[in-house]
């Protein structure tokens, strides 16, 4: 009973140190554009998604090393999942998302190319039996280049400075940073913390693995991704709230998944369902389309996600 307790005290505290530091990240981040005077959709694509990506390489590259490749797969292809239909789904929910002209013709197509891709390479070799159903290193090489292009797209974006669309007060640049690198260091502390609780009080209620490893796992490395994008759009931050996701989801891909198989080596017995790969373009295509309509993602269409959402992990928990 007190080992109970105990973890659902961390597990609050881990959710209070989530969202304050969430809170203190968007600030910083937002703060950090201001000052060198570029887009906050670049920030978000950088600083802020590959911050929040943070959980799913740690995850990646232990479930390499140990040999548990459901979980590098599942990891990758389950946090972009939850990435489009959840996290949006509810951030359109606090408030509908503007979606910027340059992110629906660059930045959102980038996304459904890599999210193909890396879906294409996977299907392809469970097919190829002489390779016996690997993910390779050449797979993984070919990830990394299409995320280097990504990165040239970004260094494009460095070189256009912005204007402040209003007279704001700027943060200086030293406690933009420290607000910046505080808040991350929160975020991934307070994630860790309600993934072990969650999970220890799964346990001791007697919640199998497989059912902790497909929701509390699978949820607890994009925690940082979910609450860094409502506190964005809480705050107005609609560039920041997308491009967390568009590029935590780029990042999962080429660095996530593609880094690790190529340095450490190639991933045998793929064991996945088609249905998560439709699932995994679809959202990024239903994303694209969204976007694309009136540049808004509204609230209907954020419950459309929420309820493809809940089809979803329906199926997979119950399937």
């Amino acid at each position: 009973m007190v080992y109970i307790i105990i973890n659902i005290i961390l597990l609050v505290g881990g959710f209070i140190v989530l969202i304050k530091g969430a809170d203190m990240f968007v600030d910083g981040a937002s703060n950090v554009a201001k000052n060198f005077k570029v887009s906050k959709m670049l920030i978000g694509l950088t600083i802020v998604a590959f911050g929040t990506s943070a959980p799913e390489f740690a995850v990646s590259v232990k479930g390499l090393l140990s040999e548990s490749f459901d979980i590098v797969l599942g990891n990758v292809i389950g946090s972009n999942i939850l990435n489009i239909l959840l996290i949006l789904g509810v951030a359109s929910l606090v408030h509908p998302l503007v979606v910027k002209n340059n992110t629906v013709k660059k930045e959102l197509p980038i996304t459904l190319l890599i999210t193909t891709l890396f879906a294409v390479l996977l299907s392809d070799n469970i097919f190829d039996k002489s390779m016996v159903n690997n993910f390779t290193r050449g797979d993984g090489i070919v990830l990394i280049l299409f995320f280097l292009v990504f990165i040239y797209y970004l260094i494009t974006l460095m070189r256009n400075k912005v204007e402040d669309e209003k007279e704001e007060e700027v943060w200086k640049l030293s406690k933009s940073i420290l607000f910046t690198v505080l808040g991350l260091v929160m975020i991934i502390v307070g994630s860790d913390f309600v993934v072990e609780s969650a999970s220890s009080l799964a346990k001791e209620i007697g919640i199998s693995e497989r059912i902790i490893s497909l929701t509390i796992i699978a949820l607890g490395t994009s925690l940082p991704e979910l609450v860094t994008s409502i506190m964005a759009t809480k705050k107005g931050e609609y560039d920041i709230a997308i491009g967390n996701v568009v590029g935590s989801n780029i990042f999962n891909i080429g660095i996530v998944m593609g880094l690790p198989v190529t340095i450490l080596g190639g991933i045998t017995k793929i064991a996945f369902s088609y249905i998560d790969l439709i699932v995994m373009i679809g959202a990024a295509l239903l994303l694209f389309i969204f976007s694309r309509n009136d540049y808004k993602i509204k609230k209907s269409e954020g419950i459309a996600f929420l309820i493809i959402f809940v089809i979803y992990y329906s199926y997979v928990i119950l399937g």
